[in-house]
């Protein structure tokens, strides 16, 4: 991969660490982004198309293809390429205009919002795809909120312009009123559907001519210079009066491109498109080259990690199971905050309190991956997990760093979990670890034994664990209603007090895949008497990551 640098062997005393300028330098060429929407928006398209311009790779799949051997290349699952749905985050590098980007694909449903919550405390920047017949859907506005949470810059992107959709000053004001962020429009549509003749931009007061896309990225797009150009009279009369008027509208009505709004989260520039036809995706991916961030610095409880610091640096904020079946592999995708990484350098695993080396470290291309020698502020790279590492991890070169936000949120569902096969019994609690691990569910073992209990944040989140069970570990697992209705997280100061909770309410307690201590209660009666009961205890609806076993 292109982002792959060999350097010169280290010698002396900072062996291994990079001169600051180098440092800054590298730093300063990443841009780390997700893609967020509400379902069938068109993010997966998008995401294949930016991949696509970027000469990451030279054809596009599509999720609507299901019945040829084409998918998706950020769905490599094998739900997803039978649903045509996204349900794990993907991670995909590439350079383009001398930038490193690092791009992750978020599901849109909302049943796997939690996997998307904490990739997006792992990004500098989010593009918002937007179904342009749809405008704002409820979805949208939950990943907004978390964009929010962190001032996230957003940039925003209207799909499907070739088909009949919403007026686009309509748009544009739903947006500013639902969402809450100030809209600068930096295209704007000439007609829609079938009448969809381009996009002026508002910029660089030229027209991009539309014209209906092919699955190549040298597909060029005609340009006219100047709204008033009398050539685009007498090409389209009657749209590009209302393009005149509208525009005229914009100017006075919304807000002008301010880069300091947009990197404070206030603001987001606006695009219109049609990622299905390439259309768009050019301007998009070099909007987010020229205004999107580089590396932040990051709030590690002690202090805040500058991305320019010399030494290493990061956090876990994703873990894979099986990406790679043949071998039953475990990844931890981490997100490199500060300094540089080198293969075969030793990092403290500050949770555990233990150096390890680490030898074996990829980057990806959804589930294909290649050996990385060093990474950088803003990379995603992907250390071996052998159980020890968990969601919310944090690494550095000895100084003891615990990099905030990343989020569990108390499940909504439960299921009861049992196997029709007991001489699978192994398998199961093995897939049924190692899924909890990555987050794909919340597994509980009741302190007093019995069948494990799977809590998840939507019900469509057993389906797929059922399907991955089948699949990943030959296992056929049946899951049953349980009486289990709400779940919190127990904390306290007093440990003895903790073990004489567990021991009293043995048959409510269990342990999470983290060994987190956890009341399952069969009702929100229930949960607030046990509350009163126990008023020194700490009853958690969301937890930030792994905390230490009571």
């Amino acid at each position: 991969m292109a982002a792959v640098t060999e350097h010169a062997s280290p010698q002396g005393a900072d062996a291994g660490r990079a001169p600051a300028e180098r440092i800054a330098r590298e730093m300063a060429r990443r841009r780390t982004f997700g893609i967020i929407a509400h379902p069938d928006a068109g993010k997966t398209t998008l995401t294949e198309k930016l991949l696509l311009f970027s000469g990451a790779i030279h054809l596009a799949g599509t999720v609507k293809a299901r019945k040829s051997r084409r998918h998706a290349t950020s769905d490599w699952m094998e739900i997803e390429k039978q649903r045509g749905i996204s349900v794990a985050s993907s991670v995909m590098q590439f350079e383009y205009r001398d930038c490193v980007v690092n791009l992750l694909d978020t599901p849109g449903h909302q049943d796997f919002s939690e996997d998307t919550y904490r990739v997006l405390t792992a990004v500098d920047s989010a593009l918002m795809v937007i179904d342009a017949a749809k405008g704002v859907e409820e979805q949208t506005i939950k990943l907004l909120n978390v964009c929010r949470m962190r001032s996230t810059p957003i940039l925003t992107f209207m799909n499907k312009m070739d088909r009949e959709t919403r007026d686009p000053v309509a748009l544009v004001e739903e947006v500013e009123a639902v969402l809450k962020i100030q809209c600068a429009p930096v295209t704007w549509p000439i007609g829609m559907g079938k009448s969809f003749r381009g996009v002026y931009h508002l910029l660089r007061d030229e027209i991009l001519l539309f014209t209906a896309g092919e699955e190549r990225a040298d597909q060029e797009f005609e340009t006219v210079a100047g709204i008033d150009n009398p050539r685009l009279a007498e090409m389209f009369p009657r749209e590009i009066e209302q393009l005149k008027s509208e525009v005229a509208l914009v100017r006075s009505a919304l807000h002008p491109f301010d880069p300091v709004a947009f990197l404070d989260g206030r603001q987001t520039p606006v695009f219109f498109g049609s990622a299905v036809n390439n259309f768009g995706v050019r301007e998009i991916l070099s909007a987010l080259i020229d205004w999107a961030p580089g590396p932040r610095g990051r709030d590690a409880t002690t202090r805040v990690v500058a991305p320019d610091e010399p030494r290493f640096s990061g956090f876990v904020f994703k873990i894979q199971a099986n990406m790679d079946p043949a071998h039953r592999d475990r990844i931890a995708f981490l997100r490199v905050c500060s300094g540089r990484f080198e293969r075969g350098m030793k990092i403290r695993h500050l949770r555990i309190g233990r150096d390890i080396k680490v030898n074996n470290v990829v980057t990806f291309m959804a589930s294909n991956r290649e050996q990385v020698e060093e990474a950088y502020a803003g990379d995603i790279i992907g250390l071996p997990n052998h159980g020890q590492m968990q969601i919310g991890d944090s690494f550095s070169e000895g100084e003891a760093l615990s990099f905030t936000g990343i989020p569990y949120f108390a499940p909504d569902f439960f299921r009861s979990v049992r196997i029709r096969n007991p001489i699978k019994v192994k398998q199961l609690h093995k897939g049924l670890q190692q899924l909890g691990e990555e987050g794909a569910v919340q597994v509980y073992k009741p302190a007093l034994g019995g069948d494990l209990i799977l809590g998840a944040v939507g019900v469509l989140q057993f389906e797929v664990v059922a399907s991955r069970l089948q699949s990943e570990y030959g296992v056929d697992a049946v899951f049953e209603g349980t009486a289990i209705t709400c779940a919190r997280w127990v904390t306290g100061e007093d440990r003895r007090m903790l073990a004489d909770f567990e021991k009293t309410l043995g048959h409510n307690v269990a342990r999470d895949a983290a060994g987190n201590l956890a009341y399952l209660a069969p009702n929100r009666v229930n949960l607030q008497l046990t509350q009163e009961r126990w008023p020194k205890l700490v009853f958690h609806e969301t937890r930030e990551h792994a905390v230490a076993p009571a």
